[in-house]
């Protein structure tokens, strides 16, 4: 299964890798929701996306709302890594498509949890 992480941090991009291919991922990475769209369009095979909310050029919920706009990936499962805490955020990132919704700082077991939730791990 391939897994793609969008967020602007690079360091935050390298945890998040590491914890998907630790559960069998193949990672794909993008700086930036634009980047992403063009990742997933060379990519139509891909089955997750982690994706930050605060990024240049296209930010996260545009991202989701982007993805939610196109049929292509209907199947994606979406979920929100990101600082954004906000009650309003999370419906409104819910609300654009996210499958599931993390908060930053986050655990390797959260992740995993979610990931189980979204039936991609056992």
């Amino acid at each position: 299964m391939k897994a793609l992480v969008v967020d602007d941090s690079r360091a935050m991009r390298m945890i998040l890798t590491g914890m998907l291919k630790e559960c069998g991922f193949d990672v794909l990475e993008a700086k930036h929701g634009r980047e992403a769209l063009t990742c997933l369009e060379s990519n139509p095979d891909t089955t997750l996306a982690l994706i930050d909310w605060n990024m240049p050029e296209m930010n996260g919920l545009e991202l989701l709302q982007a993805l939610k706009a196109d049929g292509r990936y209907g199947s994606l499962r979406r979920m929100m890594v990101t600082t954004e805490s906000e009650m309003a955020n999370i419906s409104k990132a819910m609300d654009a498509g996210a499958s599931e919704y993390v908060m930053k700082p986050f655990t390797v077991g959260v992740i995993q949890d979610k990931l189980r939730v979204l039936g991609l791990v056992s």
